[in-house]
């Protein structure tokens, strides 16, 4: 979204604008305005003469399109920056209600799939890659955003910069990270794929950064080539990172800081599918005695 490359209304200037001023990340601006034009093809006028009727008819059409809920709320939520802040008319949205979102189980690989799974990775750069985002327990944005300087063999930590909610975080080094951290290094400077001080993953123009696009390819070949059914993405070795510190016995208060999440309750989803310490519970129909 570039007002300099294309004519764009002066509504939809004032709404970038708004936007710029909150500093609002692309993705976010992205999406908002996506959710203005979707809704401004819907209604066949101008979004600034909706009324609160013609909102509530556009989030029924949503529903009746099988719209996600997900995809729904952030499409309220677009809408709802559009008309409190742009139009300062708030009021126009008080029909339009975000939905529940049904709450799913994450897929966790077990440690012997994780093993079978980076090792099946196309490359060493890919297998580094994987092993980062189950050994520090870090997003595909913040695993192709990782420089060489990030990396404190010292202090034994990875130092991500503005995270989800563009938030600085630290998370864990450990030895065997490292290890194949310079593994990689090596191999990299040897075929003069790494700048210094650049990108630890870089593209095939060692300017650029991976993309998760290209992770997300690695992952599914990966999982493909070690015969892994289950439904895996760079998400998954995330959940799978937190389960098994979970199912070590790790405080979930600490796994909650090494994972970046700002509310407790987010991590303790992982307790559902620590299966190990589900194991370990005695049923009480053991200490019943015999009728």
């Amino acid at each position: 979204m570039n007002p300099s490359t294309q004519a764009i209304s002066p509504l939809r200037q004032r709404m970038i604008e708004d936007m710029r001023m909150r500093k609002l990340c692309a993705k976010t601006q992205t999406g908002y305005i996506r959710a203005v034009r979707q809704f401004a093809a819907f209604l066949g006028r101008p979004p600034d003469t909706a009324s609160v009727e013609d909102l509530r008819r556009f989030q029924l059409h949503l529903v009746d399109q099988g719209t996600s809920p997900i995809t729904l709320n952030a499409t309220i939520t677009g809408l709802k920056f559009f008309f409190d802040v742009t139009l300062d008319r708030g009021e126009l949205m008080a029909k339009m209600q975000p939905v529940r979102v049904p709450q799913k189980l994450p897929v966790v690989l077990g440690r012997d799939e994780v093993a079978r799974l980076i090792a099946a990775a196309p490359s060493l750069k890919y297998q580094t890659a994987l092993s980062i985002a189950y050994g520090a327990g870090l997003r595909a944005s913040e695993v192709m955003a990782l420089k060489v300087g990030d990396i404190d063999s010292q202090r034994m930590t990875l130092r991500v910069e503005q995270g989800k909610g563009r938030k600085d975080r630290y998370a864990m080094l450990s030895p065997v990270l490292l290890e194949r951290l310079r593994a990689w290094w090596r191999l990299a400077h040897a075929q003069g794929k790494m700048l210094p001080g650049g990108w630890l993953f870089p593209g095939l123009n060692p300017m650029d950064s991976l993309s998760t696009r290209q992770l997300n390819r690695a992952i599914h070949a990966a999982a493909e080539a070690a015969q892994i059914d289950k439904r895996v993405s760079m998400h998954t070795l995330r959940h799978s990172f937190a389960t098994h510190l979970l199912e070590q016995k790790v405080d979930i208060r600490v796994i909650q800081v090494l994972l970046g999440h700002k509310r407790l309750e987010t991590t303790s989803l992982y307790t559902h599918v620590a299966t190990e310490i589900l194991r370990e519970v005695v049923s009480p129909l053991e200490s019943l005695e015999p009728a």
